[in-house]
């Protein structure tokens, strides 16, 4: 593989879980409309605290990136050969553990920086420039909050909803 095509690598790989998270934050939004309201009043504020913990509640990748062994070691008790790869598996659901997806020390997803400026930055401007609403005769209570498992983790039913402008229309253009 050519250098170009980590590169390439990397960028995609970062937009499936970025665009999931957001996705994942829209369903907890409209869950509890009253939650929407308030992040406008503090949106720079509230931000970062509303992606933590949709990636807390809803973990995007349920394993690491796989790790290869450079040098015999041992593990949590476990001993890994040298050549060995390993798949690390996250179960973060009611721990404190503050966006472990994107992985952990000098092994931390190259693309992290990037990712939450993203994230942070799509989910403010979705929230300051348009009011979400359910639609007609849909409550908080009924949307499905089941996910659907795969390389990235993504709600089981497609989410509807109504967005309307905020601002004065000739800002979106």
């Amino acid at each position: 593989m050519k250098v170009e095509d980590y590169s390439f690598d990397l960028l995609l790989g970062g937009t499936d879980t970025s665009t999931t998270t957001i996705e994942w934050a829209a369903y907890e939004l409209l869950k509890r409309p009253y939650l929407i309201e308030k992040a406008t009043k503090e949106l720079y504020k509230v931000i970062e605290a509303i992606i933590k913990e949709t990636m807390r509640l809803h973990p995007i990748a349920a394993l690491l990136a796989p790790h290869y062994a450079i040098k015999d070691c041992n593990v949590a008790g476990y001993d890994i050969s040298k050549g060995i790869t390993i798949l690390i598996n996250i179960d973060v659901k009611g721990q404190n553990f503050a966006l472990i997806p994107f992985g952990y020390g000098r092994r931390r997803c190259p693309g992290y920086q990037l990712g939450l400026k993203f994230i942070r930055s799509i989910l403010a401007n979705l929230l300051h420039g348009f009011n979400w609403k359910l639609p007609p005769r849909m409550k908080p209570e009924d949307i499905c909050m089941k996910e659907l498992y795969g390389l990235t983790t993504h709600p089981k039913v497609p989410l509807s909803m109504i967005v309307e402008p905020r601002l004065p229309l000739h800002l979106y253009n």
